[in-house]
């Protein structure tokens, strides 16, 4: 297991099934170790929209970030990423091509805290941005203070199944105050 401050992240296109034109994405990020999760909109995959949501993730953080681990999309791998990462002293991994399960962990959350959430229409105005925004914030809330949630600890197979064992529930933030790794403040 990793300790806290190792996030993943990854986007998901609110295109509504046309891939054409201008519309939102939403840039989420999870943290490996205590599941603790932050979502925002941003207008676009430039670089300037996904650094600034990314900043704004990060303080919104109870810990510091210490490493990203995006996937091979163009948001990600790309010089400005990179040099907001050095600037920040932020270490910086990437997937290996089609193996989606690099990320699992922002990948589950994409579908439980972002389909399941929002949809799957289209949203390209300011106003759906706005609301959207708006929307992760409270939702955020109630699922890192007050959701609990189960972590996979072991995996086994016996035979053709898989045995799997589950940490107790808690939600993110009771994850965080029990860590040893996390500073009180």
């Amino acid at each position: 297991s990793v300790e806290p401050g190792h996030v993943q992240l990854d986007t998901v296109g609110h295109d509504g099934g046309i891939s054409s034109g201008d519309y939102t994405f939403t840039l989420t990020l999870s943290d490996v170790c205590t599941g603790w999760t932050e979502r925002r909109a941003v207008k676009n995959r430039a670089s300037r929209w996904i650094t600034d949501a990314l900043r704004e993730m990060r303080q919104a953080m109870p810990f510091p970030v210490k490493h990203l681990h995006p996937d091979n999309g163009s948001e990600f791998i790309n010089i400005n990423l990179y040099r907001y990462c050095k600037t920040n002293k932020i270490g910086l991994s990437r997937s290996r091509a089609g193996r989606k399960n690099d990320n699992c962990w922002v990948e589950q959350k994409n579908f439980d805290t972002v389909r399941k959430l929002v949809g799957y229409g289209r949203y390209g105005s300011p106003e759906a941005l706005e609301a959207l925004n708006g929307l992760y914030r409270v939702q955020g809330v109630l699922q890192n203070y007050v959701l609990p949630s189960m972590k996979l600890r072991d995996k086994t197979r016996i035979g053709s199944r898989i045995q799997k064992l589950y940490d107790k529930p808690m939600t993110p933030a009771q994850r965080v105050l029990g860590h040893k790794d996390i500073s009180k403040e």
